[in-house]
């Protein structure tokens, strides 16, 4: 790993060190992922020239679903995707609000060289296409100054009304606030511009000036939510991003929510299928992650019988022969020697970089890294599925003191300990703690 950049080093451990997952150099220690990449990069692929895709992820608490999510997120984007997240949640993100879920998704909305929300350079970059495009065609001659400023917005705005004339029957206000967008910066309307990309982007409470200036009316509702989604296809597409993924995290969340919301959220998920099924999203790849109670329980996709036949997969009972392509792939968690694996791969990306490299290698050695993962998963009543984040925030800690400290030795120098604020929900859930005398057992009486 010595050609990992300095930076990306640290931003790596550091995120490890807080007990959070990288924002990327996720590939850096993707342990036990290996046999999903060559499924995924040719489904990803496949969406980038043109298709639409879909994949649902099942997994139990800790095994890894996020992680994964992101990871995958990572390799999309290196084939220059967009890509964002989205938590569902029955408060903040319901599913079944396909407006809110729009909105989320282009406040998560990130590519490689930019960062959440990436809407407003994307326009940007897309309406300079355009300009690009119109000159390239020589439609807009030019003088000793330069092409002619109004002729140009002129031949702009027709071409974005072709490019988007799909968007536009069906959704005539995303064009129509895109052509705003575009007289604002070209007449210097700053206040009008902004408002009208957070329009663009979902936003509730637009100022009434602003949409009367595009010539709107209203905010983006549940069905605009899907022509927008169009829309924004069609711009990253012109912007030289042959693709978007979008990840819907944690939908077991929905098996607590209200029955009437829960009922709803399941077939506003029905129907995003069928429309990716249909074609009418192409260039989309969509995820959607929950745990397995959520695919096959009573209170999740087994209550919509025309999800569940779209979703239902064959798992075998070794994983190992799982289908990567069906409609579901399920993730194993991690056992002992995964975790030992995981870190050897953090060590070596650490030592790396350390100040006494020899230093980390030979007192952090195999040997003890597989002794503090058998001690954090003891720590977690021997469920080492849920131990991976508390395990590299800890070996972090240790590499820290034995590459700082001369004599620090952690075989006698450190002792693991776990507090109930270093943890989790999953985590708190599986801890077991050891009492020392009869007097520290709680008995609910």
């Amino acid at each position: 790993m010595s050609n990992v950049s300095a930076a990306r080093r640290r931003e790596v451990v550091d995120a490890l060190r807080r007990g959070t997952v990288p924002a990327s150099g996720l590939d850096l220690f993707a342990v036990g992922l290996e046999r999903f990449e060559g499924v995924l990069d040719k489904e990803l692929a496949a969406v980038a020239s043109g298709s639409a895709g879909f994949k649902a992820v099942r997994g139990e608490y800790g095994s890894g679903k996020t992680f994964f999510s992101r990871w995958l997120g990572e390799r999309a984007k290196r084939m220059n995707f967009a890509v964002t997240e989205i938590q569902v949640s029955e408060t903040e993100t319901p599913l079944h609000r396909l407006e809110t879920v729009y909105r989320r998704l282009t406040e998560r909305l990130s590519t490689a060289t930019l960062a959440p929300s990436a809407l407003r350079e994307i326009v940007d970059n897309w309406v300079y296409t355009l300009e690009e495009d119109v000159l390239d065609q020589g439609a807009v001659p030019g003088g000793p100054d330069g092409p002619d400023p109004g002729r140009l917005a002129e031949e702009v705005e027709k071409l974005l009304e072709r490019r988007l004339a799909n968007v536009a029957r069906g959704n005539p206000g995303f064009a129509a606030a895109l052509r705003g967008y575009h007289r604002a910066q070209t007449e210097g309307e700053r206040a009008v511009a902004e408002a009208l990309i957070a329009w663009l982007g979902g936003q509730p409470n637009v100022a009434a000036a602003a949409k009367r200036y595009a010539g709107i009316k209203g905010d983006l509702d549940h069905y605009g939510a899907l022509t927008a989604l169009q829309g924004l296809l069609t711009l990253l597409r012109d912007c030289g991003h042959p693709g978007l993924l979008v990840v819907l995290d944690e939908l077991e969340t929905l098996q607590r929510a209200r029955t009437d919301t829960r009922e709803k959220a399941l077939n506003a998920l029905r129907q995003l299928l069928d429309e990716i099924a249909a074609g009418r999203f192409p260039g989309l790849y969509l995820v959607i992650t929950g745990t397995p109670a959520f695919y096959d329980g009573p209170q999740g996709v087994q209550r919509l019988a025309p999800l569940a036949q779209r979703l239902a997969t064959d798992f075998t009972a070794d994983p190992r022969h799982d289908n990567l392509r069906a409609a579901q792939v399920r993730l194993g968690g991690f056992d002992l020697e995964k975790l030992h694996r995981l870190g050897v791969a953090v060590r070596e990306l650490y030592a790396d970089g350390a100040e006494q490299p020899g230093r980390v290698r030979e007192r952090v050695d195999d040997a003890y890294l597989m002794e503090l993962a058998e001690a954090v998963a003891g720590e977690l009543g021997g469920r080492a599925g849920v131990a991976p984040r508390l395990f590299l925030r800890k070996l972090v800690d240790v590499v820290d003191r034995v590459d700082d400290i001369d004599g620090f030795d952690p075989r006698r120098h450190y002792r693991l300990t776990v507090r109930a604020a270093d943890l989790d929900d999953v985590e708190r859930n599986a801890w077991t703690q050891r009492a020392s005398s009869a007097d520290e057992v709680d008995l609910d009486l």
